[in-house]
């Protein structure tokens, strides 16, 4: 199956260390070598970059991986073709507005007979049950609210309804961003980890690379990350349970939904 890379931070910050662990695994030492991509929220804007070679030797990746772009959120995702052919239009992540706002979403799974739902206002442009799913959800999201709730939590218990009867139809493993806030659901597997002052050093666990993250950041900075599976030998990551949503926003956890 693919896996999948997200950050919140409260600071505009890179992901350079994360995203070199992640690419290994995309035909290096993981067999996820269809296609990879990545977005970069700048305000409401995106910066998204995709390719359908392999990130171990995507010479985009590369430039990626040591082209400090700085974001308060990242979405990424390494490929394994299951659902539609090697293609760009089948490459995650996938972008679609609602209420006014980029959705960037990438999936980790498969969801065999989801694409014998109806759809209202959302289309797929490639032939995978990701993109279907993501034009379910948004629908469905659409649907109850003609315009974006004032209560969040009442969107977020709306969201978690709908993931669930989503994940019903097989693997849904989920990252998604407003630009806003960083939405993570875990079906079968997904982790996250908060890293805060004291800083100390990271190893990866793919790339033969540590990073003293004291010499990068200031004693105010909050990231955490979320994963497929832990990128770090030497840190405590916190494991998702089935069935559970949880939401960040500038680095902490604001929400969580079980």
């Amino acid at each position: 199956m693919c896996e999948l890379l997200g950050m919140s931070a409260n600071v505009p910050t890179d992901i350079c260390f994360s995203f070199s662990g992640l690419m290994q695994r995309g035909g290096c030492t993981g067999p996820h070598k269809d296609g990879w991509g990545i977005a970069f929220f700048e305000g409401k804007g995106v910066r998204e970059f995709k390719d359908v070679d392999a990130s171990a030797d995507s010479e985009i990746a590369k430039f990626v991986k040591h082209y400090p772009i700085k974001s308060h959120v990242v979405v990424s995702h390494i490929r394994q073709a299951n659902s539609g052919r090697v293609a760009l239009e089948n490459t995650h992540p996938f972008t679609r507005e609602l209420w006014g706002l980029p959705w960037v979403y990438a999936h980790n799974g498969q969801l065999k007979g989801i694409k014998k739902k109806e759809l209202i206002h959302y289309r797929p442009v490639g032939s995978t049950d990701s993109e279907f799913a993501l034009c379910y959800l948004l629908d469905q999201l659409k649907e109850t609210y003609a315009k974006r709730p004032k209560s969040q939590v009442a969107l977020l218990r709306t969201m978690h309804g709908i993931l669930n009867e989503i994940s019903e139809y097989g693997v849904f493993n989920v990252l998604m961003s407003d630009s806003n806030y960083l939405y993570c659901y875990c079906s079968t597997k997904l982790c996250w980890i908060t890293r805060r002052a004291p800083f100390g050093v990271a190893e990866l666990k793919d790339d033969d690379v540590q990073i003293n993250f004291r010499d990068e950041t200031t004693p105010n900075d909050v990231v955490s990350v979320v994963a497929t599976a832990p990128l770090t030998t030497n840190e405590e990551w916190n494991i998702l349970n089935k069935g559970e949503l949880i939401v960040f926003k500038k680095g902490e956890v604001v929400a969580k939904f079980r």
